[in-house]
């Protein structure tokens, strides 16, 4: 899995646990380990799952490493627009 530049250092401390992401399938799976870019490290994925956008909680825009709801968004929204049915991918996981 790969990050943004700018949240790198956090996922490598662990303190971004969750990510969003709108891709047209699955490209990860739980119990899977995944090299990332940038990061000397492996993203191991814990749980996922689909849901709408507008249903994400303040607690996964934090685990996220965002600061709004909007900024997190604006970040998954480089694949295409997103409004709160539109579905992502949730996915939780840690780095070893």
């Amino acid at each position: 899995m790969d990050f943004s530049p700018e949240l790198r250092d956090a996922v490598a401390r662990g303190e971004i646990t969750v990510s969003y992401r709108l891709w047209q399938r699955r490209q990860v799976k739980p119990g899977g380990r995944y090299r990332s870019a940038g990061l000397d490290l492996t993203v191991v994925v814990d749980d996922m799952e689909l849901l709408p956008f507008g249903t994400i909680t303040d607690d996964d825009v934090a685990r996220s490493g965002e600061p709004d709801l909007e900024t997190l968004r604006a970040r998954a929204a480089h694949a295409g627009p997103i409004d709160d049915n539109t579905l992502v991918w949730r996915i939780e996981f840690h780095v070893e």
